[in-house]
């Protein structure tokens, strides 16, 4: 018995060599989730994975072969959508989607004239957002995506507007834990995003409202391409003419209602002109408030802007416009205090394990959910890690507490009584943001996190802004060089992302773990494994060991997801 039981794992242990080297045979055909359209009916082939002939690649293609992918909340929303998708652009009946971007692969055939650069057991992630000529042909939307066991990657990917959207990994890392780089890329854009610290050199600037006793400070050595005028005070208009005719900048006298601009710079404390100015922003804008007095009322502004088309509101009460361009702290205060509004889900978890993970961390988080039960999960994983971090950590839910004034008042005595440095929110709702800026400590950064749709209005203090020096950030998406980042943290250990794993399934589990996700069904993400060989169903790992106790016992001390848990995943169902 025990020389069969040796003979076993040698066997299996060869069958994972073969599967990460791709020596094994190609299989004749593909599987894969097709998705014909809007609704859950339309998912699949008679609701199930359908199989099609494996093609083969062509001169300069790649054939690729998919490890391990992670279900987004975007995918939820392609199903929702179909066709009115944003980034679906053909007839889904015709030709099917299948989804699946935050994807880990490994190249199994290159095409004769891509022989020479890659070769079958080359391991890459991929940056999903492809753009052809500006338009997007987005991985997992209009490339065939990670719910698939083989894809054929062409020109497309290998040579779109930013280059090449393959980034290779090392060939030792865990297939999910790069294939979650994606969404974790998009937490990471929002602790690294830059923004401006002038007016846009060749842009556009609208001053407007009164300017008395204002003065242009550095703003003298900026170099817009022109200035709109449009101010009452006529000392301070005088100056900005002065100083544009000596600046060889063009200059405008009034606001012809329609220019979306670079940057707006609104003089004295009009909350209307504010809101009025806001629509006028161009991407990338930055407003300007600066208060000759307090602003007497809340300024309603598009949130869903400030996060999805990188807008940026400062302020100053010095009197000198240029004072508001400091730089904006976007990384954690080192020994401050953060909050995590949203912790119990899948993005709010990485926001969590990141302020943990990263060197220069926060003295004390406090991570609030709105279900003490979706709490309990993450109270268990990452209690014990904070402790041994030294990092104080709080859990709050609001169906602890008998009122919404009660949960917001645990939340200012978890913050000491001073407020809070950092708040990051995951809840995509006016009332977090709201909420947000009754805790804040003195320059504290506000990370709003979770896009609400453009055109959402939020009532916010500006005066916080202006007189505080707090600050709205917020970023959608990222970049290649934000995903390259994430590899390296990755692969130098410094962000676990296996952390975020909190159910497994093979591509059969591709529905449950959909409608999962859709429901908020885990605190942390799915990941699918497409080319294991034998039926793994959506499988929680709190509930591993009944059905793999091997792969179960690999897990760590806290129960997350390990790289030799997946090893033994891969040796016992390939």
């Amino acid at each position: 018995m025990e020389k069969d039981t040796d003979t076993m794992s040698s066997t299996n242990d060869s069958k994972l060599e073969q599967y990460r080297n791709s020596t094994a045979p190609l299989p004749a055909t593909n599987r894969l989730w097709p998705l014909y359209g809007a609704g859950w009916e339309n998912l699949g082939k008679d609701g199930d994975a359908m199989e099609t002939p494996l093609l083969q690649p062509g001169p300069d293609e790649l054939l690729v072969r998919h490890d391990a992918v992670g279900i987004c909340f975007s995918d939820i929303k392609v199903i929702r959508a179909g066709e009115n998708h944003p980034r679906i652009h053909r007839s889904m009946k015709e030709q099917p989607v299948v989804l699946g971007h935050e994807v880990a692969l490994t190249v199994v055939a290159a095409g004769e004239n891509l022989r020479h650069q890659y070769k079958p057991g080359d391991r890459f992630i991929v940056q999903a957002d492809i753009y052809i000529g500006g338009k997007p042909y987005a991985y997992g939307y209009e490339l065939q995506g990670g719910f698939s066991r083989y894809s054929i990657i062409d020109w497309r990917v290998l040579n779109g507007d930013h280059g090449n959207y393959l980034i290779p990994v090392n060939p030792d890392d865990g297939y999910a834990e790069v294939a979650l780089c994606e969404p974790w890329a998009c937490v990471e854009a929002s602790y690294t995003v830059v923004y401006r610290t002038q007016w846009q050199p060749g842009g556009v600037v609208w001053l407007t409202g009164d300017g008395r006793g204002v003065s242009l400070g550095a703003a003298v050595n900026w170099r817009p391409a022109k200035v709109v005028l449009d101010v009452t005070d006529a000392a301070f208009a005088d100056a900005v003419r002065t100083w544009a005719a000596d600046a060889g900048v063009n200059l405008q006298e009034g606001d012809d209602g329609v220019t979306r601009y670079d940057d707006i710079v609104v003089l004295g404390a009009n909350a209307e002109l504010c809101e009025r100015a806001f629509p006028r922003m161009a991407n990338g804008a930055i407003l300007n408030i600066v208060l000759d007095r307090p602003l007497a009322r809340n300024v309603a502004v598009d949130i869903g802007r400030m996060h999805y088309d990188h807008l940026l509101v400062v302020g100053t009460d010095t009197g000198d416009l240029a004072a508001a361009y400091a730089p904006v702290r976007t990384q954690l205060k080192a020994g401050g205090r953060c909050w995590i509004l949203g912790a119990a889900g899948p993005m709010g978890q990485m926001h969590l394990l990141r302020a943990l993970a990263m060197p220069d961390r926060p003295a004390k988080v406090v991570a609030s959910n709105l279900h003490a039960s979706r709490m309990a999960p993450v109270r268990k994983q990452f209690a014990r890690h904070a402790a041994e971090l030294g990092v104080e950590i709080a859990f709050l839910s609001r169906d602890e507490f008998t009122s919404e004034e009660a949960f917001l008042q645990a939340k200012w005595r978890e913050s000491g009584g001073q407020g809070y440095d950092d708040i990051a929110i995951m809840a995509p709702t006016i009332d977090a943001v709201q909420q947000a800026t009754e805790v804040v400590a003195d320059n504290a950064v506000i990370n709003v996190f979770a896009g609400l749709a453009r055109g959402t209005l939020c009532p916010l203090n500006l005066n916080l802004v202006a007189q505080r020096g707090v600050r709205f950030t917020g970023t959608s998406g990222s970049s290649i060089d934000d995903l390259r980042r994430m590899r390296d943290l990755v692969e130098s250990r410094q962000l676990p992302t296996n952390h975020s794993v909190a159910a497994i399934a093979g591509l059969e589990g591709v529905s449950d773990g959909l409608h999962a996700v859709a429901e908020g069904r885990f605190a942390g993400k799915v990941v699918i494994y497409p080319n294991l060989s034998k039926p793994l169903p959506l499988t929680p790992l709190t509930e591993l060991d009944k059905v793999l106790p091997g792969v179960a016992a690999k897990l760590d001390p806290d129960g997350m997801w390990t790289r030799e848990a997946e090893d033994e995943l891969l040796r016992e169902m390939l």
